[in-house]
């Protein structure tokens, strides 16, 4: 049931614990709602008591497209949505009354849960709980209290300017704000891990670029588009970001051309590790992060990502290294990326795999190896080709 009145209450997670400079996750957190709830309609939003209040300012809100975005703001814990009043049992009654009119003709039993945020409350919070819990249950006579496992808990909240009743709250998204934990360039491939490194990543307050490779006429154009349909899902949670798109196709073939075959796997991924470090050094960014677990293929043993990682000299984040398949995809159904990844076009990771990978790499075996190529050269080509698209939610 709508409310015109109604709001939603934003409850702060981890931001809490920051101490000394709390105060800037916070102002991070309330700037990333009010980007994220824009597009909803016009809101007032500020943070009282590790609360963050969003009360429309029309009535031409879109309160349910409100309600999802903001669960999908990192830094937030849960999200409740709320009508406040004034601060009298009568009030508060009165309120829950009609706002939670259609619950109580659901529910069986119920139960009053208060917090007294404001201490000056003239009743305490479990004088408030039985207060209110003994009108409604008056009101609702069909309806039983049940302090232990009721199927509707209504909570009252008390607080600076207004009292504020609420059913459950839901799930937020968790995590710390989007731009508090630096800035980092995520390897996209169209597969299903590296959307999931991705977003936990950002789930960390991570600001997220992706670098994406393409190997024409080895990969189609809806590889590519299927890439920039997984990076617009994780705008839900990241908010917009760029994608760079880096040609591929000279590298792959001259490594076919030159290079012994149980190695191309490796020696791509190194290429692809410089690439993105480059990239990332002109964005501004401090850290690569990649979609690779633990022996999951023969390019992901410990000595293999060795290999692939000596090329580079920033941070390699590894969100899933522990991770199996299972879990992965169970996060990719719930971020909303399983369906897209598992779309049958081919990356160019699956481009002259080789048939007998080699598992237990030497380092430098594989550096006498790469050293057929002009890696410079390749490296500055491609670099040179690089084109970006801008993904917005």
């Amino acid at each position: 049931m709508m409310n015109n009145n109604e709001m939603l209450l934003l409850k702060l997670g981890e931001v809490v614990l920051k101490g000394l400079n709390r105060r800037s996750f916070e102002d991070k957190l309330v700037s990333n709602v009010r980007r994220r709830l824009k597009n909803c309609g016009s809101f007032q939003i500020y943070i009282r008591q590790s609360t963050i209040y969003v009360e429309p300012a029309t009535d031409s809100c879109d309160m349910e497209a409100a309600y999802a975005a903001a669960r999908q703001v990192f830094g937030v814990v849960s999200v409740a949505r709320a009508v406040p009043c004034e601060k009298t049992v009568e009030a508060i009654v009165e309120t829950a009354k009609t706002y939670l009119a259609p619950a109580f003709a659901a529910a069986r039993t119920f139960k009053v849960e208060s917090k007294r945020a404001d201490k000056h409350f003239y009743l305490n919070s479990i004088q408030i709980s039985q207060a209110v819990g003994g009108e409604l249950a008056e009101a609702f006579p069909n309806v039983a209290v049940d302090v232990h496992e009721p199927d509707l808990t209504v909570y009252v909240e008390i607080r600076e300017k207004h009292a504020y009743v609420h059913a459950p709250s839901v799930p937020g998204a968790g995590g710390l704000p989007v731009g508090m934990g630096g800035h980092a360039v995520s390897l996209l491939s169209g597969g299903l891990d590296s959307p999931v490194s991705s977003w936990m990543m950002a789930r960390r307050g991570v600001e997220l670029e992706m670098v994406h490779f393409v190997s024409p006429p080895y990969t189609s154009q809806q590889a590519q588009d299927k890439v920039l349909e997984l990076a617009r899902l994780l705008t839900a949670y990241c908010g917009r970001m760029i994608v760079h798109i880096v040609p591929f196709t000279e590298i792959q073939e001259e490594i076919r051309k030159n290079c012994p075959e149980e190695y191309f796997t490796l020696i791509m991924r190194r290429f692809m590790m410089r690439l993105a470090e480059a990239v990332a050094k002109k964005a501004g960014a401090k850290a690569l992060i990649t979609g690779e677990s633990l022996g999951q293929v023969a390019s992901q043993t410990m000595m293999a990502l060795g290999v692939t990682e000596d090329v580079t000299t920033m941070p390699v984040l590894r969100p899933l290294i522990g991770m199996d398949k299972v879990e992965i995809i169970r996060i990719a159904r719930e971020i909303g990326t399983y369906d897209t990844s598992i779309l049958p076009y081919e990356d160019c990771c699956t481009v002259f795999t080789p048939r007998h990978p080699c598992t237990r790499p030497n380092l430098e075996d594989v550096r006498k190896a790469e050293s057929a190529l002009d890696v410079d050269a390749l490296v500055a080509k491609a670099l040179e080709g690089e084109t970006w698209v801008r993904v917005k939610p």
